[in-house]
């Protein structure tokens, strides 16, 4: 794992903290995502995007909840990216153009029409492997999922695998 990656997952574990179901959760969805994008050859620099995204997906939850006194994706969406930029800036170590595209990621993640790129797709499809399993969601529903959400070949065989579908 990237130094700087790991430097940031340990801060945003910090910025959890006592949170122990969404840290489990962030922690699976950075190392579905890092595989996945390894898997299909992602380039260096847009995995590094991707996993640092990954690791911040959910920063806005906290806020959202005590904002809205709700955690609904759209709010998450919202809250997260200026929550992301403080973390990333306080770490440093991170571009601004590398920033934008987080945020980018963050602000979208659960807006799934007009996915434009390969780290939207498969931070989306990372995040739908953890919280198939999280939510205990029925089988025709990760069907539905699977026909409708996932298009890469690494995110559709673990699919396919974690769950025992064709």
């Amino acid at each position: 794992m990237d130094r700087k990656i790991a430097e940031l997952m340990a801060a945003m574990i910090e910025y959890d903290k006592g949170d122990a179901k969404r840290i489990q959760h962030f922690v699976k969805v950075h190392d579905l995502a890092a595989a996945i994008g390894t898997l299909e050859d992602m380039e260096a620099d847009e995995l590094f995007v991707l996993e640092a995204a990954a690791i911040l997906h959910d920063i806005g939850i906290h806020v959202s909840e005590a904002k809205y006194g709700s955690c609904s994706g759209k709010y998450q969406e919202l809250e997260g990216p200026g929550e992301a930029e403080k973390l990333l800036h306080q770490l440093g170590g991170f571009t601004a153009e590398q920033i934008e595209r987080i945020k980018y990621l963050i602000a979208h993640h659960h807006t799934y029409a007009e996915i434009d790129g390969l780290d939207y797709q498969i931070l989306v499809e990372a995040d739908f492997l953890v919280n198939l399993y999280e939510d205990n969601v029925p089988a025709s529903a990760v069907k539905s999922v699977q026909e409708k959400i996932f298009k890469t070949g690494t995110g559709l065989a673990m699919l396919k695998n974690m769950f025992a579908i064709d």
